[in-house]
């Protein structure tokens, strides 16, 4: 009974942060801020469904290959959007207000 509350709590919880991500993909004005949103809420919110659905199964070869999802997840995600905000910054895809100019290294290798 009560793994089936926490199970639910999960997969809601991590339903509403994909949601709310998709969102800000759609609402957010500029490629820095879109990353932003495509990145952080939607990995937290994939962890969530696959802690829930690991609780849910409790059958070991199942919960591994969900440990190995979201541990490729974890790994991926950050380096997408690091490349993400990369190509964007040095194609001048930039709101004038995301980045202030004393923040630019001088000098950094491209």
């Amino acid at each position: 009974m009560i793994a089936n509350i926490v199970t639910a709590v999960l997969l809601l919880s991590g339903a509403l942060l994909a949601l709310t991500a998709a969102i800000g993909i759609v609402r957010f004005p500029d490629t820095l801020t879109r990353m932003h949103a495509a990145s952080k809420p939607q990995t937290l919110g994939l962890l969530l469904c696959l802690a829930g659905a690991g609780i849910q199964l409790q059958h070991a070869v199942d919960v591994w290959m969900l440990l190995l999802a979201g541990l490729f997840t974890g790994l991926t995600a950050p380096v997408v959007a690091h490349r993400i905000g990369r190509v964007a910054y040095q194609e001048q895809r930039l709101r004038d207000a995301t980045i202030d100019p004393d923040d630019v290294e001088t000098g950094a290798r491209d």
